[in-house]
């Protein structure tokens, strides 16, 4: 049996999504993997158990875990309406002891793969984490952002899909660093913190554990510029199988890319309620209606050019 640990950290809003997640990853489970999940939440505000208690009896090869977060990090920056739970990732290798490696993953995700082989086979070594490069690169707003933070924007990764050298962040108090920069007004939180103090310790993984809606947007309409990182397999692979990233709009809230695949492994989940469904769906029917001429001409013209490819 291949024992996978798994962390994630989340509040009351994102229940339901991350029942579907957490869902999700079971379906893909190989017959020999256990996933050993672990979920961190606010000690003060609790979590509704009610749904992710239903998890192990719909799926017998994982187990779960709560663990409560004190006030570590209370009063902590939010933007973008993200908050305090974002921070508690870096909080692992201490509330977390029980493993010296372990995966992290943000709940607005829908997993098409078993995890195990690429967890066994990332040695972290030297390295305090391992991600996904966030691609922060291409873009020259971002360039500008992390340069005046003092941060290689060629080597930024992602921080909702981490792979984690608990060992070694223990060994090196990492955590204390992580405390320490709560209080800087970051773009994007947890993810700048994360990488400022890990920086040059960072290990680089495939697209395919971090496919957002950034990535999507490349391998379409550029996928030349994902080649310096990637070769063409792997972001086929991404493509297909890949760890769908919804770091954007969220599927249940609007229409989004890849918003199918997140409402169709929510109808085979065991949370699946047809009225939540029926709703989501119905109260856009006449959306398409309601869109200028022009609009609709565009939707149709963006159709049969890149829609048939």
């Amino acid at each position: 049996m291949n024992v996978v640990p798994i962390a994630f950290a989340f509040d009351n809003n994102l229940v339901l999504p991350a029942c579907v997640c957490i869902s999700s990853l079971m379906m893909n489970a190989k017959a020999d993997t256990f996933y050993d999940i672990y979920i961190l939440h606010s000690a003060k505000h609790g979590i509704d158990k009610s749904g992710l208690d239903r998890i192990p009896g719909y799926y017998n090869n994982c187990k779960i875990h709560y663990r409560e977060i004190g006030n570590d990090f209370e009063g902590a920056f939010e933007i973008r309406g993200i908050t305090t739970p974002a921070y508690y990732r870096l909080l692992i290798p201490e509330v977390i002891p029980e493993y010296d490696k372990i995966i992290y993953s943000d709940v607005d995700v829908i997993f098409r793969d078993d995890l195990s082989y690429l967890f066994e086979k990332t040695d972290l070594s030297n390295c305090y984490v391992a991600g996904v490069n966030s691609l922060s690169y291409l873009e020259p707003e971002l360039i500008k952002y992390y340069n005046e933070i003092g941060i290689d924007s060629g080597g930024i990764i992602y921080s909702g899909n981490l792979i984690i050298n608990s060992k070694l962040m223990r060994e090196d108090r990492i955590v204390d660093y992580f405390r320490g920069m709560a209080d800087k007004r970051f773009r994007y939180q947890d993810m700048d913190i994360l990488n400022l103090v890990c920086q040059d310790r960072i290990k680089y993984l495939p697209p395919s554990f971090c496919a957002t809606d950034h990535f999507f947007l490349y391998a379409y309409h550029n996928q030349n510029s994902l080649e310096p990182l990637w070769d063409r397999q792997e972001i086929e692979y991404a493509l297909l199988y890949g760890v769908i990233h919804y770091n954007g709009c969220k599927p249940w809230k609007s229409y989004c890319v890849n918003f199918d695949i997140w409402w169709e492994y929510y109808r085979k989940s065991p949370f699946y309620d047809e009225v939540f469904y029926f709703d989501f769906f119905y109260s856009r029917i006449d959306e398409y209606d309601r869109l200028s001429f022009t609009k609709r001409l565009k939707i149709l013209l963006r159709y049969f050019v890149y829609g048939k490819k």
